[in-house]
This record gives structure tokens, C-alpha cells and sequence, in this order.
């Protein structure tokens, strides 16, 4: 019998704010309820002190133990499936990496994100623009050390990658330069120099034919899925990083798929071969949020 687990992973590190911990909570309470266990990873709780940054990332620390954690949860439990509820996107390092150990290095992995996750923005120090890189070997090195078979890059697909207008990249660029942000390889460059297949919403829109034929042509037998929300369109999809309300995220490109065309991948992946995990992450319920602070303040709700 297939034994499928779900974690439940509220890190806010990985991304430097606490609100991806309420984003997590929320996404698995929302979740249709099973007989599927939920387990939850332990999570050191911001308690309003800054991350420090050790050796170009924020947080390190807590996140490596934290990585540790979900490791060994998932050791001992010893699944065949796993669903991921993040947080950040650094929380699908240690299911995809189990999930490739226990298919015996020929795990297929689909990347729905507008950002391909794999290259480390100095200045930006955040961890969770290296998930990818890190499973397949890259990254940050003390991190990849804890993905004991890194994923083939051949068994990769990145669908949704969002590509910046002109104006958007004059904009990033000018941005990066105030902040002092800078990179030594572009996604670009590491996508090329490793034959990772991608396709953009654009194109998805039209057919998935892409992807059917990469999961038939690297004999694909089992799928995991990353899901980053932020590759939904903010303006259709208000839970998202890039649409906060008061400070819009101006470093890199919002997505721009539709929650129906999304629907309609998975599903269709799940036909095409065994999904064996999904994560979902980068959940930032705006008005949720806004509401939970508001309630906190209430005198009557907290005598």
C-alpha cells in the first residue's frame, strides 16, 4: 500500500519574512482533509529580532537545522509520497531530495514557478533562490551537501519562468544597483549550461505538448511537482508576494498564469505519470494577514 505523508513546513527564513509562517499554516488548513498524516516540522518562530547573515545568507543557521529536521522526519517515516506545505521555497529541498533517493536517482521534477530558483543574488542573501540549484547539485554548497543524489538536470522541466519585458529588466537592473545586488551567473546561463528544458505560460497557454514529450522522451515514471504561487498572475491572484498592498515586490518578475490553466497542468500531469510529491509554497494571504494583525490588537479578544 502507497504511503503518502504531508508536511506542513512554516519557514519564513528562507525568504527573510514571517509571514510565509502564516501563508504555511493557512495553505494546510485549507487543504481537503484525508486519512494523509500531517506532520509538522519544527520551525524556529521569529521572535522580532533581525536574521543575521552568515556567509552570504540570512538565517543559515536556523535553516541547515531546520533542513535537518524535515530529513529526519521523513527518514522515519519513510514514505512513498510526500505533500509539502511551505513557507518558503527552500522547504522543497529535503522532500525532492528523499523523493530522488527512494526512486533510485530517476525522479522526474516539474518546476511551476515564474522564477527558476537556481542561482544566489548577492545582496539579496535569501535562501530561497536556491532550492533548485541545490537538488541538482549547485547552489549553496553546504546545503547541497545535504542532497545525497542530486536530481539529473535531463529529468528537470521549469514551466511558467516568466521573462521580463525591456522596461521591466531596465527596472530590476536599476533596483539590484541601489540595493548593491549582484549575481555571477545568470538563471539563464546555469539553464543553458545544464540542457534544462523550460516553457513560459505563453506557450503553455497553447499546449503542454512540451512537457508531455520530456516526460516520455526521459522515461518520467515518477513526478514530483513544485508549485510557488508566484506563479500566478497578482493581479487575478491576491495571495502573492508580489501583490502586497503597501510595498510592491520590484526585483524580479510577477507571474502571469491563470488559476484555470494551472489546474488544468496538474491534472494533466497526473494523468501523463505518478506524482509521487507536490509542494506548495510562497503563500501570502494579504488580507488574512492584515485581518490576524487587526484581531491581535483588539482589547476584548486578548483580556
Amino acid at each position: 500500500m502507497t504511503k503518502t505523508i504531508r508536511l506542513l513546513m512554516p519557514q519564513w527564513q528562507g525568504g527573510n519574512n514571517p509571514n510565509y509562517s502564516f501563508g504555511a499554516e493557512l495553505l494546510a488548513w485549507l487543504a481537503p482533509d484525508n486519512d494523509q498524516p500531517l506532520i509538522h516540522v519544527p520551525v524556529q518562530a521569529y521572535n522580532g529580532t533581525p536574521l543575521d547573515n552568515e556567509n552570504g545568507m540570512n538565517g543559515r543557521k536556523q535553516l541547515l537545522e531546520q533542513l535537518e529536521a524535515a530529513h529526519h522526519l521523513i527518514d522515519a517515516h519513510k514514505p512513498d509520497r510526500i505533500v509539502m506545505f511551505g513557507g518558503d521555497c527552500l522547504v522543497e529541498q529535503a522532500p525532492f531530495a528523499y523523493l530522488n533517493e527512494r526512486y533510485g536517482g530517476e525522479l522526474g521534477l516539474i518546476w511551476i514557478d515564474a522564477h527558476s530558483d537556481l542561482v544566489r543574488y548577492v545582496g539579496y542573501d535569501n535562501g530561497h533562490t536556491l532550492p533548485l540549484g541545490n537538488l541538482l547539485g549547485e547552489g549553496d554548497e553546504e546545503f547541497a551537501k545535504h542532497v545525497k543524489v542530486p536530481l539529473k538536470p535531463e529529468n528537470v522541466f521549469i514551466a511558467g519562468l516568466a521573462a521580463p519585458t525591456e522596461e521591466e529588466t531596465k527596472i530590476f537592473s536599476e533596483a539590484f544597483q541601489k540595493l548593491g545586488v549582484t549575481t555571477t551567473e545568470s538563471d539563464t546561463e546555469v539553464i543553458q549550461r545544464l540542457g534544462i528544458r523550460t516553457a513560459g505560460t505563453k506557450e503553455l497557454t497553447s499546449s503542454t505538448n512540451s512537457i508531455k514529450e520530456w516526460i516520455k522522451e526521459s522515461d518520467i515514471k515518477h513526478l514530483a511537482i513544485h508549485l510557488d504561487l508566484d506563479v500566478l498572475d497578482p493581479k487575478a491572484f491576491r495571495s502573492l508576494l508580489f501583490a502586497n498592498p503597501e510595498a510592491p515586490f520590484n526585483l524580479s518578475p510577477a507571474g502571469t498564469m491563470q488559476m484555470p490553466q494551472l489546474l488544468h497542468l496538474i491534472k494533466e500531469l497526473s494523468e501523463e505519470t505518478d506524482v509521487v510529491g507536490l509542494g506548495i509554497t510562497e503563500h501570502m494571504p494579504w488580507d488574512a494577514i492584515n485581518l490576524k494583525n487587526l484581531l491581535g490588537e483588539i482589547p476584548i479578544l486578548n483580556n
